[in-house]
């Protein structure tokens, strides 16, 4: 998918001054564009020094974020995908530093992907104003505070580039990135507008690129009132990580396929107005699934999160055509969610979804000592390389930096050939025989990092087709 910058360009107050003011004044049209920056800046600091004290870093196991007190005894407001894995506590950093347990008190009953948490033994903490509901408009400017990557208490400034006629969701382009999940997102009195939740991104690995979205204020005040009178849900809903108003559909791998339509009424991608219908399906961790959407109506587009709610893969075209496919091993057990999308905004159309297991003449199970052994075969309808026409399989598995791995591809009908590449698809080594006079292939590779790899399963030229069995040792 593409997404558009919006950018802002501030009008010349110099110009107009000179149209209104007189010829002896001269000195004061030239001061007037420093006095205007220095006004912006007096707000930028002022709304930092309002806000950031009430500004918490959250680390709840191996995910991080960021969190609001909203009030002096220490109820703080973040994602429900900040703390949803973490069990019962977490700990909650101050920005003078302080650490604190806090016990996570629920989660948003509506769906919302809200979570609170409550710190033990607090009282006259700062906390953070809540701006009035449907106070936002476009145009205004957005204040950002959080912990993205780590860095603490980061204060980033941009404006409300839209809003949402559906839901409310509002998209900025105030700079939030992976760790300002939960954060505040603060109008020019420093109260709080919205939750920061989401950023639309270019891959996997990819940064801020001026879309980011919050959860308006709107939707917050239910959610605190709801805390406040114990009904808040007490485990985080697995829809909550989706914009929209739909629960996804509960599916099972191997089950028939599903006949969907993308409509005007669905759910709405607030990056690119895309149409969507969710999916929910229970995977088991080393589990390989094959799933495709085939479509005579639209640019198919399939989009999978883990069950910690982090993007693991998307595909455009990898089922030919306009059809979409994912091929990925499951980094962990639980609920997996599945986004059935199109390209572009607006499309619309009938679609055909299938979600499989082991599929396509692929049998798995990581023998003792193995962490990939696949049996599997190369034939028409697979992926195609585009440089040589060849077909490919891909798989994928974790590993621990450092760690060495034995790759082996053999196959006793075709001339194989080995990919291995990184989490962002970057070639790490590849191998066509593994000794002279043999076709099959072999690596040995030191992992470089901790993280996700990808092995393309390939094969010499295009006229390569049959049987292989893949082992990653």
């Amino acid at each position: 998918m593409t997404a558009s910058i919006l950018r802002f360009a501030a009008s010349g107050l110099l110009a107009v001054g000179l149209v209104t003011g007189s010829i002896g004044s001269l000195a004061n049209f030239t001061a007037r564009p420093v006095l205007a920056e220095n006004e912006e800046e007096r707000t930028n600091i002022r709304v930092y020094e309002q806000a950031s004290p009430a500004v918490v870093a959250i680390t709840a196991g191996d995910a991080t974020g960021s969190g609001s007190i909203v009030t002096p005894d220490g109820l703080v407001l973040t994602n429900a995908h900040v703390v949803a894995e973490a069990g019962q506590t977490v700990t909650v950093r101050l920005a003078d530093g302080r650490e604190y347990t806090a016990d996570v008190l629920g989660f948003d009953p509506g769906g919302q992907d809200l979570a609170a948490v409550q710190i033990r033994g607090a009282r006259n903490l700062p906390t953070i104003r809540i701006a009035s509901a449907n106070s936002v408009r476009v145009g205004q400017r957005a204040f950002a505070i959080g912990s993205p990557f780590g860095f603490e208490n980061t204060f980033t400034v941009g404006i409300v580039s839209r809003i949402d006629p559906s839901d409310g969701t509002i998209q900025t382009d105030a700079a939030i990135n992976p760790g300002n999940s939960g954060g505040p997102l603060l109008n020019s009195d420093a109260e709080m507008v919205g939750v920061n939740t989401a950023i639309f991104t270019l891959g996997r690995e990819g940064g801020n690129i001026g879309i980011g979205f919050a959860i308006p204020i709107r939707d917050v005040q239910p959610f605190l009132a709801a805390v406040r009178d114990g009904r808040a849900s007490r485990t985080a809903d697995a829809g909550s990580r989706l914009p929209g108003n739909q629960p996804p559909q509960q599916v099972a791998l191997n089950d028939p396929p599903i006949s969907g339509q993308l409509a005007n009424g669905d759910d709405i991608l607030p990056v690119d107005n895309s149409y969507f219908d969710a999916y929910r399906f229970e995977g088991q961790a080393g589990e390989m699934v094959s799933i495709d959407m085939i479509s005579q109506d639209l640019d198919s587009y399939l989009i999978l999160l883990d069950p910690n709610g982090e993007d693991i893969a998307q595909d455009d075209d990898g089922g030919g055509q306009q059809n979409a496919r994912i091929r990925v091993r499951l980094p962990e057990s639980g609920t997996y969610l599945l986004l059935a999308n199109s390209y572009s905004g607006g499309e619309s159309g009938n679609y055909r979804l299938t979600l499989r297991s082991n599929t396509g003449g692929v049998e798995s199970g990581v023998q003792s000592g193995s962490i990939l052994n696949e049996r599997g075969e190369l034939r028409m309808g697979d992926d195609v390389l585009p440089d040589d026409g060849s077909l490919y399989d891909s798989y994928s598995f974790r590993g621990q930096a450092g760690q060495q791995v034995t790759i082996s591809l053999s196959s006793p009908d075709f001339d194989t050939y080995l990919i291995v590449l990184s989490e962002a698809l970057q070639p790490l080594d590849q191998n066509d025989d593994a000794a002279p006079g043999n076709t099959n292939s072999a690596l040995q590779l030191q992992l470089p990092y901790t993280g996700t790899y990808y092995i393309w399963v390939n094969s010499f030229d295009r006229t390569g087709r049959g049987r292989y069995q893949l082992t990653v040792r």
